[in-house]
């Protein structure tokens, strides 16, 4: 099995034109996260708690279930009572929901510390570029496969839009998008950034939650979905987020697996190091 630094190597001596370089460092950094798991000294895997996760699977569908009976119809009602300047601001609100925001810039930035690594700059800082590639890919997967998964489940299910039908209108297998609400793609993505993001870099992390509450609120307010749609988008991206999360820390990148069965970040390039990385890309 390769190791990281291998991989890195295996990268940055290829040298040649930039874009041949720039397509093998994606591809090393990419086989990275289709390794086998990391076995630990005594032999063991490292092994999520499935059952815990499925009491907390049971618990969402309970939780989407009550919303659907007991808070839907009534939140619908009272968005028809809303100022017309409340609508408007949320409005410009829910568009930052989409998950275009979140994967277009991570993307880039992944495939620009491709670009920038290269064996002149010397293994370390190749190592912290490679870190913080890791990182980007983390927030990427983590939000772009729930959000990838909920756009096609959700015109499958084909539950309508907010309407005059009521909360029960369902067309399965229509593929329209006045019947793709349950889940909510922008509550999808904005609970699995937030916490993707979170889990990365903790000091955003409450801001991360502010932004992904206030997602959730504007699909409600603009009439774009019912509450249970948003509350079961929330538990998917963040379930989603969760699973990415464990793959990474199964192979012991950006995450880690205690043998107490809990996974903890692990600690990235320091502030200095960063620095020490511009300073050199930069020909300070």
């Amino acid at each position: 099995m390769s190791t990281t630094r291998e991989l890195v190597e295996r990268g940055t001596a290829r040298g040649g034109p930039v874009l041949r370089r720039t397509l093998a460092h994606l591809g090393a950094w990419l086989a990275l996260l289709v390794r086998p798991p990391f076995v630990r000294a005594d032999g063991a895997r490292s092994v999520p708690r499935w059952g815990f996760r499925a009491l907390i699977g049971l618990g969402a569908i309970a939780a989407v279930a009550a919303a659907m009976a007991l808070l839907d119809a009534w939140a619908i009602a009272q968005q028809r009572n809303f100022p017309a300047w409340v609508v408007q601001v949320f409005e410009r609100i829910t568009d930052f929901g989409r998950s275009g925001w979140v994967l277009w810039p991570v993307g880039l930035l992944v495939i620009a510390a491709a670009v920038l690594a290269r064996p002149a700059l010397g293994r370390l800082a190749n190592l912290v570029i490679l870190s913080l590639a890791v990182r980007l890919e983390f927030v990427f997967f983590a939000v772009g496969i729930p959000a990838l998964t909920v756009s096609i489940v959700k015109r499958l299910i084909g539950r309508a839009r907010p309407s005059d039908w009521g909360p029960f209108h369902y067309v399965p297998f229509s593929w329209r998008p006045d019947y793709a609400a349950l889940p909510s793609g922008h509550g999808t993505a904005a609970f699995a950034a937030a916490f993707a993001i979170g889990a990365i870099w903790p000091r955003a992390r409450v801001a991360m939650w502010i932004y992904a509450c206030l997602i959730a609120v504007s699909r409600v307010a603009v009439h774009a979905h019912f509450p249970s749609d948003v509350i079961a988008g929330a538990f998917v991206g963040i379930f989603g987020a969760i699973l990415v999360r464990n793959w990474f820390a199964a192979r012991r990148l950006a995450f880690t697996r205690g043998a107490d069965g809990k996974v903890r970040a692990l600690a990235g390039p320091s502030a200095r190091r960063i620095k020490s990385l511009a300073a050199r890309l930069s020909g300070r």
